[in-house]
């Protein structure tokens, strides 16, 4: 156990009562000294989990490409932004400028910002190779106003969230309690809340026992970004596991060293993350008055940009044992039992007239 941070919280709810779900993640992942994303690089075979840029350059290539032909669509704006949310070892960027750098202009354009609060990859990030110079920021408010391609691969599943109980009493807010005599957190329920009943009055008909998780954070993150498009115009693709409607089922996880443990143990030492609910990102563009396309399943997005092209391509020039990594690569990043239809991707659009976002219209699984 991470004794400082799992101390304070204790205090914490000894001191005024369980705290939040939302409170507990935002503790455990983002406390300045002792949060998990603020302490430690933790992507990898030798961390906690791998993303899909980790997987095989495919993956990056195929978004530097759809970030070139986007600017294009978008008039070519010189200069633009080009914003990664949750850049982590900067490999998805390293691979997609170096796929992007093929198309007449696009470099030069780009002003590179990355919004990663971590010290430990900023300094991997800026030891990449990369032919555009980032600028690092702690939250999107700091990236500065213009035209914007943004790319958010699992980022929205690490913000914190709420969660809600249905009991045949009504609704109760899930809730993390410290029990001082065992010594460990556990799980409790606020009482029910005729307000809670009115806010999730399109629920009414859920059975007992039913979760809702609804994240605030990531609804203002996405309120931001389509935001700065519909007044600026650009693109941002979401990438990220979750759901295509809002379920009612507690999604939340702790992974650590590549197996699951409760999100409850060790606050600090483990990744927190929840299912990203789409409808409810999908729902937030639109109300913001920017064009949703999705969202679609990772394997159709990739299968439109042309991965199974690219995975021949790379196959020729390769030894028998690279074929079958490339093949083993291609199986995880579109496999429908791997990432193929566990994540998602969302667009956001505002172009000018007559523009074409890039983007595959049939929807996910």
């Amino acid at each position: 156990m991470t004794e400082p941070l799992a101390e304070a919280l204790a205090r914490r709810i000894l001191r005024q009562g369980p705290i939040t779900v939302a409170d507990f993640m935002s503790a455990a992942l983002g406390d300045p000294r002792f949060g998990y994303y603020r302490t430690r690089d933790a992507i990898g075979a030798t961390g906690d989990f791998v993303t899909a840029p980790e997987v095989s350059q495919m993956f990056g290539e195929l978004i530097g490409l759809w970030c070139a032909e986007s600017w294009r669509q978008l008039g070519q704006p010189d200069p633009f932004l080009l914003v990664e949310l949750g850049p982590g070892r900067g490999t998805l960027m390293r691979d997609a400028l170096r796929a992007a750098a093929r198309v007449p202009g696009f470099v030069d354009a780009a002003r590179l910002h990355f919004v990663e609060s971590n010290e430990a990859l900023r300094r991997q990030q800026a030891a990449l190779p990369l032919p555009a110079t980032p600028t690092w920021h702690d939250g999107l408010h700091e990236v500065p106003d213009g035209p914007m391609v943004a790319i958010a691969n699992e980022f929205f599943d690490a913000l914190p969230i709420r969660q809600f109980q249905k009991s045949e009493a009504g609704w109760h807010e899930r809730l993390v309690g410290w029990d001082e005599g065992a010594r460990r957190f556990e799980w409790a329920l606020s009482p029910p809340s005729d307000g809670l009943g009115a806010a999730l009055s399109g629920l009414s008909g859920a059975p007992a026992g039913s979760v809702v998780e609804v994240s605030a954070a990531g609804v203002a993150v996405a309120r931001e970004l389509a935001f700065r498009l519909q007044t600026h115009g650009g693109a941002t693709l979401i990438i990220d596991y979750g759901y295509a409607a809002t379920p009612l089922s507690d999604s939340l996880q702790a992974v650590r060293r590549h197996r699951k443990v409760s999100p409850l143990t060790d606050p600090g030492e483990a990744d927190l993350t929840a299912h990203v609910d789409f409808a409810a990102l999908a729902e937030t563009g639109r109300r913001e008055g920017v064009a949703v396309f999705g969202p679609v399943s990772q394997a159709t997005l990739l299968r439109a940009f042309g991965i199974d092209a690219r995975a021949g391509q790379l196959k020729r020039m390769a030894s028998a044992d690279q074929a079958a990594e490339i093949d083993a690569a291609l199986a995880r990043l579109t496999g429908p039992d791997a990432m193929g239809h566990l994540f998602k991707a969302l667009l956001y659009w505002q172009g000018p007239a007559g523009s074409v976002p890039v983007f595959p219209s049939d929807q996910a699984p």
